[in-house]
């Protein structure tokens, strides 16, 4: 009798997305002591030579590899899933749509420790209070320690109690915190559920009652609303009484703010009309403390949660509303690496979960105003400010007049009578540094940067030569490269020019600027805006970091000291940015009682964009560019995929973007599906050609139907992939670009 042998039974076979170029997952066995690895949980796998963090995507699969190419799960880092199902399905959805490896797309959707693989497991903080002393404490007491100013003015300015995860953004706040204590100042509350019945109900305006009744009567199912307000229309009250209904309801809310600077305002304001745990969620947070809110996110144990652009992945147990604030502006697209819009995966997010979405804006993008003009999305409409008058709005001419360092007299005259009435001036100059070119009045020789196509700009507080590219920096020189001559000239103008030309002509004045140069130190924006807020400052300078969302209640006059920036630029987009900057920063006038004004000095003073504003506002302007985008085929009337390639030379890039072409040209001709009108451009240039000392160019697809782009977009990329010269560049696909850098 002949024994028979046992066929060697296969091993659980498990799917993991592990973070790599590679636009695929990764079959692995798990060995049975490890448990079942669901779907959800991170594993250590063996990945080259090393060993990375993966997702196990799916397990039971069968896979076409035999068991002994398979290699074996390491560890299985979490018990239960640390990714729900529906996040799974909007991050493979997002990794097909924007065609980027399914690996980094989930890489990017968690917090940085539990990429590296640290505990997924929620501590239970305390949370903490200011005192009656501690509220009396004057901030401008503790002089040059501003981390104590940071942490007490945080403390003082909350409705409630506030969670330790909310204060390790501030540093040192353990060891100030044990001071403040000892003081009296502070001592250890009940979390902020424990007082939800404290905070009174928001008082609406007719239009905001109107907009949240549209949302409130479709509260269980889909639907995108265009909340379209004027500045200073009260969008943010919209916005707390829908979430208030969304906790009441048992859910959780998601509110995705475009900037970190705009996140302590709105906090400020969400915990003095919410009475719920609220969690934050951006960049400037340690590993932890982020890990900490995304966490308790997960398990529900955080009713709202205010991110930046990465937040829209954040798992929650109980979705029920979201609301992306600011909807039109270009920080909700990621620009490298994954390269997503936030806006668009939370719209696909809420129709995921059956939920509304809120989308505001008072310069709403043009694809959100035809996709409301189709009706895909409901239109609300807030036409007149909540508090104040909406300010008037006067172009100067600056052509053939004297400005004093970019400063024509009509707008330093008005803000000479802004001093003497005790109100505050808000002037926008979209350009950081002292001036953007340096160059000898006996030659013109110009100071370029070495490593990118563009000037070095002048930093006069340092002495600094800096390019606003690469970062390189360098000396203020002192005479001419070429000539030797002595004489060199600072042209042009940037925030610290205007601050000194200010100060100058005002010396009494409090003046200060708000750019990424003043705000580097943690916790410098906070203390910027309650200076604002508490009139400790007469004029404000500033870049677009001032431009959108702020509520300055004393300032009644904007100027904009440079409107021709964007009025000629070479992306079609140029124009609709421009308009929505100067709407933005315009609408910073006038939010108090005085009535505002808002003066834009320009050379084209009849350039339709300005005169379109001044005449009839945004939404004519928005109309008119529809028009113009539809007939000349252009987005939100046509899809585009950009194609990306950078080396140290010229030529492989433009030998591997040609041979991308000739791939995507003959897909389109060989294709049984039809294609619609779709073309490629290039490849070109980008209009910044040289940066950080790489060249750099470009092709364009563009598709007249979405459906027809992403079809060819798959099997181009797989030959994209083979090709041996796309190994000798660097390069990355931008599906629905916004800025063709």
């Amino acid at each position: 009798m002949v024994a028979r042998t046992k066929p060697r039974e296969m091993p659980p076979i498990i799917r993991v997305a592990v973070p790599s170029p590679l636009r695929r997952t990764f079959d692995y066995w798990a060995p049975t002591e490890l448990g079942p690895c669901p779907p959800g949980v991170r594993v250590t796998v063996p990945f080259g030579r090393s060993t990375r963090v993966g997702m196990v995507l799916e397990n039971g699969v069968t896979t076409t590899l035999e068991q002994d190419q398979l290699k074996a799960v390491v560890a299985q880092l979490d018990v239960t899933p640390v990714l729900p199902p529906d996040t799974i399905a909007l991050l493979k959805w997002a990794s097909a749509y924007y065609h980027h490896p399914i690996g980094e797309a989930v890489r990017a959707a968690l917090p940085g420790g539990l990429r590296q693989g640290a505990p997924a497991a929620a501590i239970e903080l305390r949370h903490w209070c200011c005192t009656t002393p501690g509220r009396q404490v004057d901030l401008s007491s503790f002089g040059r320690a501003v981390r104590q100013a940071e942490l007490m003015g945080t403390l003082q300015r909350a409705a409630g109690p506030v969670s330790e995860s909310e204060l390790r953004s501030i540093s040192g706040w353990r060891e100030n915190l044990k001071r403040f204590v000892k003081h009296g100042w502070v001592v250890q509350a009940a979390p902020i559920a424990a007082a939800r019945s404290a905070v009174e109900e928001v008082a609406l305006n007719h239009s905001q009652i109107a907009a949240v009744d549209a949302v409130r009567s479709n509260a269980s199912q889909f639907n995108v609303y265009l909340l379209d307000g004027v500045t200073g229309s009260g969008k943010t009250e919209v916005y707390l009484s829908l979430i208030r209904d969304a906790v009441h309801r048992g859910d959780q809310a998601l509110v995705l703010v475009p900037e970190i600077g705009l996140t302590p305002q709105m906090l400020a304001r969400f915990r003095a009309a919410l009475p719920f745990d609220i969690g934050v969620l951006h960049s400037d947070m340690s590993d932890g403390a982020r890990s900490q809110t995304w966490l308790k996110a997960k398990d529900g144990r955080v009713d709202v949660v205010i991110g930046t652009r990465s937040a829209v992945f954040v798992p929650l147990a109980r979705p029920g509303l979201f609301i992306v604030d600011e909807e039109h502006d270009l920080s909700f697209k990621q620009q490298d690496g994954f390269r997503y819009s936030a806006r668009d995966v939370a719209v696909y997010r809420a129709r995921q979960a059956g939920m509304p979405i809120v989308l505001g804006s008072a310069t709403p993008a043009l694809e959100s105003l035809r996709n409301a003009r189709e009706q895909r999305y409901q239109h609300l409409l807030l036409k007149v400010r909540a508090t104040g008058a909406m300010p008037s709005m006067r172009v100067i001419d600056v052509r053939r007049k004297t400005l004093d360092e970019g400063l024509s007299e009509p707008l330093l005259s008005a803000v000479a009578h802004r001093l003497e009435a005790r109100e505050q001036s808000l002037l926008f100059v979209n350009r950081r540094g002292f001036a953007p070119v340096v160059l000898c009045h006996d030659c013109g020789w110009v100071c370029d940067c070495d490593r990118c196509d563009s000037h070095m700009v002048v930093h006069a507080s340092i002495r600094r030569l800096r390019c606003h590219h690469c970062g390189a920096e360098r000396a203020l020189p002192t005479a001419c490269e070429t000539c030797g001559g002595d004489e060199l000239v600072a042209v042009g103008t940037g925030t610290e020019r205007v601050l000194r030309t200010l100060e100058r002509r005002f010396p009494h004045a409090r003046v200060a600027r708000i750019d990424r140069d003043t705000m580097r130190r943690q916790g410098a924006m906070e203390q910027i805006l309650a200076r604002i807020h508490e009139h400790e400052l007469d004029i404000i300078v500033g870049t677009q970091m001032v431009a959108k969302g702020h509520h300055f209640p004393l300032v009644t006059l904007v100027g904009v000291l440079d409107a021709d920036g964007g009025l000629f630029g070479a992306d079609f987009r140029a124009s609709e940015r421009m308009a929505q900057l100067i709407v933005q920063v315009a609408g910073r006038a006038g939010r108090g009682q005085t009535p505002g004004e808002v003066l834009v000095q320009t050379h084209h003073p009849a350039h339709p964009l300005l005169q379109a504003l001044r005449e009839h506002g945004f939404g004519a302007f928005a109309e008119t560019s529809l028009s113009e985008r539809a007939e000349a085929g252009l987005p939100p009337y046509a899809s585009l995929a950009l194609l990306r390639g950078e080396a140290t030379a010229r030529e492989p890039v433009f030998e591997f973007l040609t041979q991308a072409r000739d791939l995507a040209q003959a897909w389109v001709k060989e294709s049984p599906h039809g294609t619609g009108a779709l073309h490629i451009w290039g490849p070109a240039p980008a209009p910044m050609e040289r940066r950080s000392g790489r060249y750099r160019a470009q092709l364009l697809v563009q598709a007249s139907e979405r459906r027809s782009l992403h079809r060819m977009l798959d099997p181009w990329l797989d030959a994209l992939t083979d090709l041996a010269t796309g190994r000798r560049v660097r390069w990355s696909l931008d599906v629905d670009p916004q800025e063709m850098l």
